[in-house]
């Protein structure tokens, strides 16, 4: 059930028997040079699709535009400085309308700050707010679909959503960082390895890598069938977990 297609008295309708809803959030930045700039919002929304056939939770329109301050030299990344106020003016309307239960369902791991945030506010008005950070929920739910940003596991996500998304000419080789020197290695997004410890320095993504794509999942190992199987058993999971998040009493 979608917010934008209910007219206002469907939705007051519905916030007098139920107290929940259902937001996504993502992003428009860089995801290596074979991903499409949306991924990040891409893969929520195609996972709301799924959870709309089976779940009769409110689903809010989905935020398409996340706080990616790193990925910003990269042409067509568009950063959110005002993301927390925005999402915030989001929850108290729906919070004034009824809801008091909010699951966030979450594509881009440099929106989990400000969701935090959110999270600690809006519990101090009676409410609980659920972070659902899909790719970190996929790890455990098969340790084989672990992966880092725009990796083979993002990749498989886009291949099972659409396989023509995916520039697969630009997957190139092995991932190549940008050492500060030779006694400091650069290991990830922020991480540089120091004598055997990792310490995070921070640089904007081109200053790590030239490609924008970083972790231990080669994009090469993707799979459209990994893709489908993910997704699948991911929006499973989010209507199971709802409905368990239903019968939560609040103080």
């Amino acid at each position: 059930m979608r917010l934008t297609n209910l007219t206002w008295p469907k939705a007051q309708e519905y916030f007098e028997k139920n107290d929940m809803v259902l937001i996504s959030i993502g992003s428009i930045e860089c995801h290596g040079r074979h991903m499409p700039l949306g991924t990040d919002t891409l893969i929520p929304e195609h996972l709301l699709e799924k959870i709309e056939k089976k779940s009769d939770v409110l689903i809010a329109p989905t935020i398409p535009y996340g706080s990616c301050q790193c990925l910003a030299p990269y042409p067509g990344t568009i950063d959110n400085e005002v993301l927390y106020q925005f999402c915030r003016q989001i929850f108290l309307s729906l919070y004034r309308h009824g809801a008091r239960k909010f699951v966030f369902l979450n594509g881009h791991g440099g929106n989990i700050k400000m969701i935090e945030r959110l999270g600690m506010e809006f519990e101090d008005k009676g409410c609980l707010v659920a972070m659902l950070n899909w790719w970190l929920m996929a790890w455990d739910m098969n340790p084989a679909w672990k992966g880092g940003h725009g990796g083979g596991e993002e990749t498989a996500a886009i291949l099972g959503i659409d396989p023509s998304l995916v520039d697969k000419s630009e997957i190139g080789g092995e991932l190549q960082f940008k050492h500060l020197s030779d006694n400091l290695k650069t290991t990830g997004f922020r991480s540089v390895e120091f004598k055997g410890v990792n310490v995070d320095i921070i640089r904007n993504t081109p200053h790590v890598t030239d490609n924008g794509w970083i972790g231990p999942d080669h994009p090469s190992t993707a799979t459209e069938e990994w893709g489908k199987e993910m997704l699948e058993t991911t929006a499973n999971y989010i209507v199971d977990f709802m409905e368990e998040f239903k019968k939560v009493k609040l103080s």
